[in-house]
């Protein structure tokens, strides 16, 4: 690739984060946010063993739990304290231990660490277009695992101890669900930013982002005609943040590979190795959806590299 060349591909990547960043930046929080409905929870009980019911609570004798953080609740954020931060769940205070059910038939699609949550499960419900998240769980005592098939009222955790519920010794949190329902499933959401799927705290309206009230949406057990609706929202307004990093990494081992070829130097070769390793790491990690692209580059230096030692030692024989 010659100069010009190269200047143009690294334009025309200066004008797609530029285009990335305006569209970030022309999303605003809601001026205003409503505030939860008030829902009486006398019969919620008896929604686990209702078979006909779609939903259920995830914790029994919901009725005599004393609530934490509501549902669009807001708080000032600690980095900006005009900044307002919504609360996107219910959290249900109980004592550690306690058992935690599935509020529908689904399928786990994530039970793992989180920061923040301790022990994290999400439970995808593809028939109404819906999925749940229970954080604060354990990660001492029993869990579900990832990919298990789950039915309404199932057992799938226990609430976590205060030093392990995504606090510490040092700084304990008090033992409580953080219970969230959200429109679409978890796959449709970026792992990092307000769009994120494990959003707990947002700086916009939790509804505005397809974030349910949890306790509305039980009680209510209703079922629109063909599942729930997803906000409407652009796919750049949702996936910039992971776009942007995305065509970071690309660019990134694109570059290395162009220099790798033309100074034919083990520095570059190094350096491309050491990129490619850690942007496959990192996209794994962070469940890119370039994850496996990032791997094929990996696998194609290597098979390179491979190959050109395999015929420089040939000819030294």
């Amino acid at each position: 690739m010659n100069k010009k060349k190269s200047i143009r591909l690294y334009g025309l990547f200066a004008v797609f984060i530029s285009i990335l960043l305006f569209s970030s930046g022309c999303i605003e929080p809601s001026p205003y946010c409503p505030s939860r409905v008030h829902v009486d929870l006398t019969a919620a009980d008896s929604y686990a063993i209702n078979v006909e019911l779609p939903f259920c609570f995830p914790i029994n004798n919901i009725s005599q739990i004393k609530s934490g953080a509501r549902f669009a609740e807001y708080r000032y954020s600690n980095s900006s304290p005009t900044s307002k931060e919504y609360h996107a769940a219910e959290d249900y205070g109980q004592i550690p231990g306690t058992p935690v059910f599935a509020m529908a038939d689904g399928v786990v699609s994530f039970s793992g660490p989180r920061k923040g949550y301790g022990w994290l499960i999400i439970i995808d419900h593809p028939e109404n277009n819906l999925y749940s998240l229970y954080g604060h769980l354990s990660s001492s005592r029993w869990y579900i695992e990832s990919g298990e098939n789950v039915e309404k009222g199932q057992l799938i955790a226990y609430l976590g101890d205060s030093d392990e519920n995504g606090g510490s010794v040092e700084n304990p949190l008090y033992p409580h669900l953080h219970f969230g329902i959200r429109v679409g499933q978890r796959a449709d959401y970026p792992n990092s930013g307000e769009w994120r799927w494990s959003a707990g705290w947002i700086k916009y309206c939790p509804q505005d982002l397809g974030w349910l009230q949890p306790s509305f949406t039980i009680v209510n057990q209703e079922i629109p005609s063909g599942g729930f609706q997803k906000p409407q929202a652009g796919f750049i307004e949702i996936w910039w943040g992971e776009i942007l990093i995305s065509g970071l990494l690309i660019i990134g081992a694109i570059s290395l590979f162009i220099l790798n070829k033309r100074k034919r130097k083990l520095i570059f070769l190094i350096l491309s190795s050491g990129f490619l390793g850690f942007g496959t790491w990192f996209s794994f990690a962070e469940e890119l959806k370039i994850s496996y692209a990032m791997l094929t580059l990996c696998i194609l230096l290597v098979i390179i590299e491979s190959f050109k030692l395999t015929i420089l030692l040939t000819h030294r024989n």
